[in-house]
């Protein structure tokens, strides 16, 4: 069956990926120094993982989002 229906792209874009990986990154490091006891690193991590949803925000707005212009889609 065939649809004309245009799929949302499920988050499959640079700027969700960038995201998420640089927020993983920051919860990662955050966990860490959270265990070893280490306050300072633990806010260092908070705002790495703030940057991380910053940084797919502004992507995104870059173009580089699901729907974004700058985006090669694959056929599926």
């Amino acid at each position: 069956m065939s649809s004309d229906v245009e799929e949302l792209g499920e988050g499959h874009s640079p700027a969700a990926w960038t995201a998420v990986a640089v927020s993983l990154l920051g919860i990662a490091i955050g966990t860490v120094a959270f265990f070893l006891d280490i306050p300072w690193l633990v806010w260092a991590a908070a705002g790495l993982t703030l940057v991380g949803f910053i940084l797919g925000f502004v992507l995104s707005k870059a173009g580089y989002g699901a729907s974004g212009s700058r985006v090669q889609h694959k056929e599926h």
